[in-house]
């Protein structure tokens, strides 16, 4: 089966890589806050998607300017992702954009196709993609 654009699309069957993206925003800048919220968007992304620790292939983490008291990474390893590549990043500092914003791509291997995959917005993140919600 292929999609409007003519390229192949996989079956439910086959295993790809595929990529998760949520967000969430944190209610202060403190490491409590900061690896709590993560630990919560990490939880419903995985549960929502159906992902074991297992199939996650590697996490970015991009957080605004005014979280600086945790790396969200440490949110990851505290929930037993031991083996899974992670790396933060600092989120671009753009005039008006929504502060206290922790942000996730997670690559894993999953039978889903790219249609199935529910992205997670949480709390104040939300109004990034009003679409999902």
């Amino acid at each position: 089966m292929s999609t409007e654009t003519g390229v192949p699309e996989a079956s439910a069957s086959t295993l790809m890589v595929r990529a998760v993206r949520g967000a969430i925003t944190v209610r202060r800048d403190s490491r409590e806050a900061v690896l709590d919220s993560t630990e919560r968007l990490l939880r419903e992304l995985l549960g929502r998607n159906g992902i074991a620790a297992g199939d996650v292939v590697s996490i970015l983490f991009t957080a605004t300017p005014d979280v600086r008291s945790a790396f969200p990474a440490e949110a990851a390893r505290l929930m037993g992702l031991d083996f899974v590549p992670l790396i933060c990043a600092a989120e671009m500092d753009v005039p008006g954009a929504l502060p206290a914003c922790i942000r996730v791509l997670m690559h894993v291997h999953s039978r889903r196709t790219q249609q199935d995959i529910e992205h997670v917005y949480l709390e104040g993140a939300q109004s990034l993609r009003p679409d999902l919600g």
